[in-house]
Parts: structure tokens; sequence; C-alpha cells
């Protein structure tokens, strides 16, 4: 006996397809509310999440207060998020990795641009300081007393800010002046007319002048003297003049005899005489050109005397050196400028009224009876101008000692 199945009609295949539209017809409602509410949930759960990370965040930028809302929690993606670029040398008020609440406050500083020119070097650098101060503190820029600062330390710092400063340093220096000496001349009774004596030497005198002198980055702008003092005192030359009369020669009269024989002896002395004054002359005249005379308590023989034009110079004047033309160093009170073919270089000579100088340098201008005599100052050597028909005695190449 065999097992069958239930045998599958055409009535309960239809069967079951009603009881499915049926209940999808009955459920459709159900369906759609449940969609809808798991949507509206949905959404409610993301605006929770979102309005539970969103917050509020004060930016002060220069100044200026902005309020901005954002679900950013790093201050670095904030700042990307509204498109807000720093330079390294801004500053903030918190590390761009920091974490943001709601309610924070962040302070940007923009780092302006300057220029500081100082020591000969000019930078641009970036600053958030305020003042003109506060920015050389900043770059570690020392300031010395007398330095000038542009603009004043106080003034306040903006865009392109040109900060100047300038080295300023003053120095004192001495600068030695000479003196000179005066001439004193004394009647002296017990001395004969044109017997004159030095009873005292002269010695120039030293004035210190103090000088300051005010560099700017190393260049001088001003000179100015504030003080001076006699160093040494000076010491006057003191002559004594001879005022007593030379006695007068004797004189020698002869009596005059008539005869013959006395003529004639008379004639031969006469001839005698002539040829005796005649062989003086000659030897006066040899002997002038080897003379002796006394001058500033010195005896010495000249060679000739001559009478100049003289003027004076100083190495202090632009193109005047210090070395003569023999190779020696001007030296004030011994070197003079002479034509060599009047005065020969290396030889001594005896000025009137001035005294003894040696013959070493020439000059342009220096042809025949001219003298120039050397000064070390600039401005006595123009207070000498120019002197004529001064008397010089021209010695030897070997200068006189002192009786």
């Amino acid at each position: 006996m065999g097992i069958f199945g239930q045998e599958e009609t055409h009535d309960s295949k239809i069967s079951s397809m009603s009881y499915a539209l049926r209940w999808k017809h009955e459920n459709l409602r159900q369906i759609s509310t449940a969609a809808i509410v798991t949507i509206a949930l949905t959404i409610m759960i993301l605006l929770l999440v979102n309005s539970s990370t969103r917050k509020q965040v004060y930016l002060v930028v220069d100044g200026q207060v902005k309020k901005i809302e954002t679900n950013k929690s790093v201050l670095q993606e904030m700042l990307d998020e509204q498109a807000i670029s720093l330079k390294p040398e801004d500053q903030v008020s918190m590390p761009l990795s920091g974490s943001l609440q709601d309610g924070d406050k962040v302070v940007i500083d923009r780092a302006a641009p300057v220029q500081v020119t100082v020591d000969g070097a000019t930078k641009k650098l970036y600053t958030t300081k305020d003042t003109v101060g506060d920015v050389l503190k900043e770059f570690g820029v020392s300031l010395k007393e007398n330095d000038k600062v542009t603009p004043a330390l106080t003034e306040r710092v903006t865009e392109q800010t040109d900060i100047r400063i300038v080295r300023v340093n003053k120095q004192v220096v001495d600068r030695h002046e000479s003196l000179p000496f005066r001439v004193i001349k004394t009647a002296d009774p017990s001395l004969t007319v044109g017997d004159n004596r030095v009873i005292q030497q002269g010695k120039p005198g030293v004035m210190v002048q103090h000088i300051e002198k005010v560099y700017h980055d190393g260049q001088m702008v001003s000179m100015r003297m504030i003080g001076k003092e006699v160093q040494t005192k000076t010491l006057d030359k003191v002559i004594a003049v001879g005022t007593k009369k030379k006695p007068a020669p004797p004189v020698v009269q002869t009596a005059a005899v008539k005869s013959s024989s006395t003529v004639k002896a008379s004639s031969t002395v006469k001839a005698s005489s002539t040829v005796k004054a005649s062989s003086a002359a000659k030897t006066k005249k040899t002997v002038s050109s080897n003379s002796r005379i006394s001058k500033a308590g010195v005896d010495f023989s000249y060679k000739k005397l001559i009478h100049v034009s003289m003027t004076a110079y100083s190495a202090g004047e632009p193109g005047i050196g210090t070395r003569t033309a023999t190779g020696t160093r001007v030296t004030e009170g011994r070197t003079i400028a002479v034509d060599p073919s009047v005065i020969p270089l290396g030889w001594w000579v005896y000025i009137e009224g001035i005294g003894f100088r040696r013959a070493e340098d020439t000059g342009g201008a220096i042809k025949g009876n001219k003298i120039d005599i050397y000064y070390d100052s600039v401005k006595r050597a123009n207070n000498f101008g120019r002197k004529s028909g001064l008397k010089v005695y021209v010695i030897g190449p070997v200068k006189p000692q002192v009786n």
C-alpha cells in the first residue's frame, strides 16, 4: 500500500495569494508609520550628537573680537575651517594643537614688519611688540647713554616702522700748543754800546688744550675745546744792552818840518803808509768774508751778511709734509727753507730778532734772498705774515756754541 501526498489544487494557490495581499493591505499603514518613526529617531539622534559637539569660541585678532560656532575640537582645525593663516612670528594665546572648549577665548597678535638699522647693518624683522624700546629689547639691541634712536623709544610700532640707531662716541684728547717767550732788553751801563749779553735764556711754555671729539658710527662729526691749562710757563729771554760810551781813540799829531830831508822822509813815510793802507784794505776785505760778531750771547764768525724777506709755513697746511729736502724732520726753532744758491743746505744762519736756524728745506716759491721759517702751529705761521729787510748772518755747517 503506497503513501500519497496531498494533492495541490488550483484553488489552494489562489487562497495563499489572497491571504498575502490581505496581510499586506492590513499592515501597510503600520510599516509606513514604523519607517517614519525610525527616520525621525535617526535625525533626532544626529541632531543631538551634533549639538553636543558644537561649541562657541571667541577669536580676538589684533583687538577685533569675532564669535565663531564650530564643532572642531582642535584650534588648528578651527583656524583652517575659518581660513585663518598664521606667520611663524605671530603670537597665539594657546597652542595650535590645543583642544577647544565651549566659550574659549583665543587671542592672536599679528607680527608687524619693522626695519632696524644698527652698527652698519639693516635687517627686516617681525614683531608683536608695541613700542620701539620693546622691539629693541626683544631682539637684544643694547643702547649706550649717548646713542641716538629714531623714532623715540616710546613711539608705537606700526607697519613698516623704520628704526635707526646712531652709535655716538665721545673722546677727549689733549693737544699741546707752544707758547712763545718774550725777548726783554734791559739797559746795562756797565757794558759798552754794542756789547749785548744774554742774562737769561728764553724757554717757550706749553699750553694743554682739552679737545672733545664726537663720532657718529665711527665718523668724526664735531670737535670742540672744553678746557685748557698752562702746563709749563714761558721763561722770557733777557738781554743786557750796553749803554756805556766807548772811549775815544787817541789823536796823534806830528809837527811839520821844512827841511828837504824831512820832506823826503815824509814822502817815504807817506808812500809806505799808502802801501800799508792798501794792503790793510785788502786784508780787511778778505776778513769781511769771515767776520766775527756777538749775537744772543754767542760769539761767532759768519761768511756773509744778507738782507732777506721772510714768510712762515707749517706741516699742518695741506700738501706740506714733515720731511725736509735734506731728509730731516721739520722742527720748530731750527728748520728754515732757503734757496740753496744763496744759503747752502745744512748751513746755520743767525736771523736778526729770531735767532739761530738751519737751512734744511726748500720751496718752489723760495728763490733768491727769501726764507721760509717753520712753525708747528698753522695759526702762528699765518700770523707771522711777511717781513722784509731782515738781516741774516750766514755762518756755516757748524752751529756756534754759547760762550
